[in-house]
């Protein structure tokens, strides 16, 4: 039987995958946004520049941007808006990195502060050329929290730190309440889409966390529409299980430009619904799957279900 890529001829003809200037489909009505315009969205884009911080909201053309900053809920990137890596699928800067910004720390604390956050998620480019690869900033940026905000809790989405002996260690000293580090996409398709990274060291990141710290929660995920197929996706949910990872993502690739991977297939609602179920099966404490989760998508929300989801389990 015909898996579901070799129908529309993807697996049969990945050249057609790969080819950055083949008219990509339009996007089904479920993938459908509105413009942004409200008030708050546009408070929260003016803070956003007072304070010279970068968004991955932006960054990365969120297609949430506008419901997330209408409910004043931003993502910031540190480390500079240049990243070291070209991933297929990103559409942030690649080249040569800003200077570190010694006021970038004081700076995101100030805006989370000022925005009244309960939850806060701290994200970054890849920056292989650092020693640490960043994690000292990480760690001086959640210090900078916990002191502006001291209620808040604080979610990080870290590069994989790749040969950056101790870096991993030095996060997860500062105690994140949440540490995600996105697997993005199966392994087979880790040379085309993710070719500066390695899908088992990513892995032995979200291991390590847990091994160094076990009452921080773990969280990664996954974009489909990559020509992944299903079964590669469950293999994928039983890796991350394997490394004791609490809560996964899963939502629908958009090609950000041409010149991007294209969309392999715009996967349905209700096999999203499908890929939850089977994730929660599985034993996470916690799935989002739809098409239009990312990351940090209701992630205050989120956390709230995390925590009584573990509570649960341990009274269990």
């Amino acid at each position: 039987m015909p898996t579901p890529n070799e129908k529309t001829g993807a697996a049969r003809h990945p050249e057609k995958r790969r080819n950055p200037d083949r008219p990509q489909p339009s996007r089904p009505d479920w993938l459908r946004v509105k413009a942004p315009t409200s008030k708050a969205y546009a408070e929260t884009r003016a803070l956003m520049r007072d304070l010279d911080l970068v968004t991955v909201c932006e960054e990365a053309a969120c297609p949430n941007i506008g419901e997330c900053w209408a409910n004043k809920h931003a993502t910031m990137m540190i480390l500079g808006s240049v990243c070291t890596r070209a991933c297929a699928f990103c559409n942030v800067a690649t080249g040569r990195p800003d200077l570190l910004d010694p006021h970038e720390p004081e700076n995101v604390a100030k805006a989370v502060a000022k925005l009244g956050l309960t939850h806060v998620v701290i994200t970054s480019v890849d920056r292989d050329d650092l020693d640490d690869g960043g994690a000292l900033h990480f760690a001086q940026t959640i210090s900078a929290i916990r002191q502006a905000s001291p209620h808040t809790t604080i979610e990080i989405l870290t590069p994989d730190f790749l040969k950056k002996e101790g870096a991993l260690e030095i996060v997860v000293e500062a105690r994140p309440d949440v540490f995600n580090h996105n697997m993005e996409t199966v392994p087979r398709l880790y040379p085309s889409i993710r070719p500066g990274a390695r899908y088992f060291h990513s892995l032995s990141i979200l291991q390590d966390v847990k091994k160094l710290d076990p009452s921080i929660f773990t969280k990664s995920g996954i974009m489909v529409g990559l020509g992944e197929e299903d079964g590669e996706v469950a293999q994928i949910m039983d890796d991350l299980r394997a490394a004791d990872v609490d809560f996964m993502t899963i939502g629908q690739y958009l090609q950000p430009t041409p010149k991007h991977a294209a969309v392999d297939r715009f996967v349905t609602p209700e096999q999203f619904k499908a890929y939850a179920t089977q994730g929660e099966a599985k034993g996470f404490l916690m799935m989002s799957s739809t098409p239009l989760t990312r990351s940090s998508y209701h992630a205050d929300a989120d956390f709230a279900e995390l925590k009584i989801a573990r509570e649960k389990k341990l009274r269990a």
